[in-house]
């Protein structure tokens, strides 16, 4: 929601550029955990939906770069929000690797339990 609040004072004709860039790469990267969560019964589609929020991480931080570099937004700001999504990536990253710990139910990690 930050980045929401921070972009509606872009300027007017960034409107369907910037500002539409930067709130659908931002929202991207929440609903995209949701969808995997609700795919944790399978490691690989669990990855892939994480996967594809860690990508548009990476896109809102771009976005971001770009609104300070044209003063659309406060240093502070930037820096604030660049320090949340350095947390939200490292935590995609660290699921990403450890998908097993989260998918506890999936078949997969059943099969890797009875080996064990």
């Amino acid at each position: 929601m930050e980045v929401f609040n921070i972009s509606t004072s872009f300027p007017k004709e960034e409107k369907y550029s910037l500002t539409d860039q930067i709130r659908r790469s931002s929202r991207s990267v929440t609903s995209n955990i949701a969808e995997a969560w609700a795919r944790k019964k399978y490691i690989k589609s669990f990855v892939n939906k994480l996967t594809d929020s860690l990508v548009e991480e990476y896109e809102t931080e771009v976005w971001l770069d770009y609104a300070k570099d044209c003063q659309y937004m406060k240093e502070s700001q930037h820096s604030y929000l660049m320090e949340s999504y350095d947390e939200v990536r490292k935590m995609l990253i660290s699921i990403i690797n450890h998908p097993d710990k989260w998918c506890s139910d999936s078949p997969l990690t059943a099969h890797r339990s009875s080996l064990i």
